[in-house]
């Protein structure tokens, strides 16, 4: 099998941790030896083992007392570069080194300046035969969220909305009228558990009165973020129940109640998105999910600060509504979603 091949099945293990390891890169492993994988593994969970342990120890406990002979016979092929350096785990270069892999081959060097190059290097200096940039803008796309936070010191960002067949977002009465139907809301519950937040203004709290939780897909809930800078929205919506935790920027108090974290800024009238992304970015929030409503959705779109935008169209009309905001990006790709439309769009901008 080629290297593409076994890069490819990185990342397929690699997908299994998405939504739960974050901050951190979602990273598989797989080690080869005389042409057959004798060991797999991938990181499950944040501040437990990485991919390259759990697939040293999947040979270990398989093979017993042929392990060691196997693995310094092995290729370990690994979809980003192994780390260098002591964080919540010991570093992923040395346990290679230690049971002396003939080879590793990467997708991806890691931007994050306490790996990047580091790892290739230990590798080397131990006599492992090392070879990077394999299906490198393939796997660059895949840890896209990672990417985004370490070279742009921001979360990544996707915006989503429902839009009916004539480009209305909402009713002009303020009431809530759902335009999408039951597949396309379990798709969007399924992208919940798959990003580290979701983001909403104050009068979609108010009029919406989402849970914003994952309850149609398992998996985790994201966090809550909420702006409301007057504290206008009632306690007694949804956003503030025990479901998630939830973030409230406002510009009146910091205080933390139980789930409920205030975050207090100053003139969010100004720079708003900037202030938001860079906020996120300190709180070590990889990725964002922003749902509206419109005002918020455009005062992101002005700014240029967005990656991805996610838009279903209905096949249904209405006579007159808020219009949809304008998306500037590029096509990448649509999907029938029982009468809805999936359009996908990515923001060149910033790639």
């Amino acid at each position: 099998m080629s290297d593409e091949f076994y890069i490819k099945r990185c990342l397929e293990l690699a997908a299994l941790g998405i939504g739960n390891v974050s901050p951190n890169p979602m990273v598989g492993c797989v080690i080869v030896a005389n042409g057959e994988i004798i060991g797999e593994g991938y990181h499950q969970q944040y501040g437990q083992a990485h991919a390259e342990p759990n697939a040293v120890k999947a040979v270990l406990d398989k093979y017993g007392d042929e392990a060691e002979n196997l693995l310094k016979q092995a290729t370990a092929y690994v979809n980003l570069e192994p780390c260098a350096h002591f964080g919540k785990t010991p570093p992923c270069a040395d346990l290679l080194v230690k049971h002396q892999l003939k080879k590793v081959v990467i997708g991806n060097r890691d931007p994050f300046s306490g790996v990047d190059g580091k790892g290739i290097e230990k590798l080397k200096a131990a006599g492992i035969g090392v070879e990077s940039g394999i299906l490198d803008e393939e796997c660059r796309h895949f840890n896209r969220r990672f990417f985004t936070r370490i070279k742009q010191q921001r979360p990544y960002i996707i915006l989503k909305w429902a839009e009916t067949a004539n480009g209305y977002f909402a009713t002009n009465d303020g009431h809530q009228k759902w335009i999408s139907g039951a597949l396309a809301k379990r798709l969007a519950h399924q992208w919940r558990t798959e990003e580290d937040a979701i983001l909403i203004g104050k009068q979609t709290a108010i009029i919406d009165n989402p849970e914003l939780t994952a309850r149609n897909w398992p998996g985790k809930n994201p966090i809550r973020l909420v702006i409301d800078k007057h504290l206008q929205v009632p306690q007694s919506n949804h956003i503030y129940n025990a479901e998630a935790k939830t973030i409230i920027f406002n510009e009146i108090k910091t205080d933390v109640e139980g789930n409920i974290h205030y975050i207090q800024m100053e003139d969010m009238h100004f720079y708003l998105p900037q202030k938001i992304a860079f906020q996120l970015y300190l709180m070590d929030i990889q990725s964002v999910i922003i749902e509206g409503g419109a005002n918020l959705l455009k005062q992101f779109l002005d700014a240029g600060l967005w990656d991805e935008a996610r838009i279903f169209t209905s096949a249904n009309s209405w006579t007159d509504g808020i219009a949809s905001p304008n998306i500037n990006g590029s096509l990448k790709e649509q999907i029938e979603i029982e009468k809805d439309k999936l359009s996908i769009y990515i923001n060149n901008i910033n790639k």
